[in-house]
């Protein structure tokens, strides 16, 4: 009977998920949405059963996929799947929020990179090669159209330094993918929690904001990429696109932790919720001047204990 019932949720879990699919490959505006909620079939199967079970669920659901909707969705199941199983495995093991997130992003860098090498070795499509072929096309066409405005002047120059820009993009496609996971685990997992504390009437949610913390580790494994960063002169090596993208991620990471703090700041002096959003918001709008404060917020926060110690300075 047991067996029984596993076999039927995973069918009715799995039509959920084509569903979702079908919306996502062939309604644009409604699929932006349904595609954050493509891993929540893999991650509700997976609490309540495990991974064994959903490795089965997995390969129906890519073989019913491949039936019904079209070659688009091979790549997308395998992405979802492996980031909801992984999301999925840590809610069943009853881990706590953040440990859960990382496993998620795990599943979902995982994920990107067996895409990568996918369509690299078996579809014989160099990614690198094809971003070029878009950066030269971009340009060309920026060129040709200062060309007819009749635009002189430093033109030259700024196209240069905007391509030289749009390269180091292509350098920073690991950590941007590693970025994206990250979003895409939390997204899945948040939405995941909603479900099941609607469906099973648990009581799963994220920590406050304000508690988030990341190890103390990543303070100084971003000064060393940080530092090394200043002595690597070839920049197209392996060691300085590893240091680059470590940098990078480094940066993200410890952005957050400092507007965790903020809000955990502004909460402690009781000041309105609405001065940290705006923080928020002018950090995006200008990242240039904000940005970088933010960030150093949040290397002082991890590395000092900020947060406990005014915490415990009104104990």
């Amino acid at each position: 009977m047991g067996k029984s019932n596993k076999i039927t949720e995973a069918a009715l879990l799995i039509s959920a998920y084509i569903i979702l699919l079908l919306i996502t490959a062939f309604i644009p505006l409604i699929g932006t949405f349904t595609f954050f909620a493509l891993p929540i079939p893999f991650i509700l199967y997976t609490a309540k059963h495990n991974w064994q079970p959903a490795i089965m669920m997995f390969i129906a659901a890519v073989l019913l996929s491949l039936i019904f909707a079209t070659l688009f969705s091979l790549p997308v199941t395998l992405l979802m799947a492996i980031g909801g199983i992984m999301i999925g495995t840590a809610i069943h093991e009853k881990r706590t929020a953040y440990e859960t997130w990382a496993r998620g992003t795990v599943g979902f860098v995982v994920g990107m990179i067996i895409l990568f090498l996918i369509v690299q070795f078996l579809l014989q499509v160099n990614i690198f090669d094809e971003i070029d072929a878009l950066i030269a096309e971009s340009m060309n066409m920026m060129q040709t159209m200062t060309g007819q405005l009749g635009i002189e002047g430093d033109v030259e120059e700024q196209v240069a330094l905007l391509e030289e820009q749009m390269h180091l993009f292509k350098d920073l496609v690991p950590a941007s993918m590693a970025i994206v996971s990250i979003i895409m685990a939390f997204i899945a997992q948040w939405l995941s929690y909603k479900v099941l504390n609607r469906l099973e009437k648990r009581a799963l949610y994220f920590p406050r904001f304000t508690s988030f913390n990341l190890p103390v580790s990543i303070v100084w494994l971003y000064f060393a990429a940080l530092l090394l960063s200043f002595f690597i002169t070839d920049d197209q090596g392996t060691i300085y696109l590893v240091v680059m993208n470590v940098v990078l991620l480094g940066m993200v990471l410890l952005a957050i932790q400092g507007f965790s703090f903020i809000f955990f700041y502004a909460e402690h002096k009781k000041v309105s919720k609405a001065i940290p959003i705006i923080i928020v918001v002018l950090t995006f709008l200008l990242p240039a001047i904000f940005l970088l404060v933010v960030r150093i917020i949040g290397i002082i926060d991890l590395g000092y204990g900020l947060k406990k110690r005014i915490a415990n300075a009104d104990k």
